[in-house]
């Protein structure tokens, strides 16, 4: 339902742009911070969702946005939104947190 108008990421690629100075990159989890507080990727900012319209001002339009829930559907709804308030460098984190473990990597306390 989202594929056509939200980029995504891997989380392979998405630990391969965390570790790559070269990406302005800034990564958002939307979870509650109970969920965040289980485990999070690198460098990761807690934004839960019911946050995100209040403080998107303060997110830059020139940084690469990666948006991080458990599934992949809140950080959808959440790139949706950014997009919709003029941001075009969103990306989603396909399958979320669970793609992430899936993945192999590990989580990460909140940094």
């Amino acid at each position: 339902m989202f594929a056509n108008t939200i980029k995504e990421i891997d989380a392979i690629e998405l630990n391969q742009w965390i570790g790559d100075s070269e990406h302005k990159l800034r990564v958002l989890d939307v979870r509650q911070m109970q969920e965040i507080a289980t485990g999070t990727v690198p460098r990761a900012e807690a934004l839960p969702l019911h946050i995100l319209p209040m403080k998107f001002s303060e997110l830059s339009t020139d940084e690469k946005l990666v948006i991080v829930c458990r599934s992949g559907a809140r950080s959808a709804q959440a790139c949706l939104f950014l997009q919709q308030q003029g941001y075009s460098n969103v990306y989603n984190l396909r399958g979320g947190m669970m793609g992430w473990m899936q993945s192999g990597l590990p989580a990460h306390p909140l940094s």
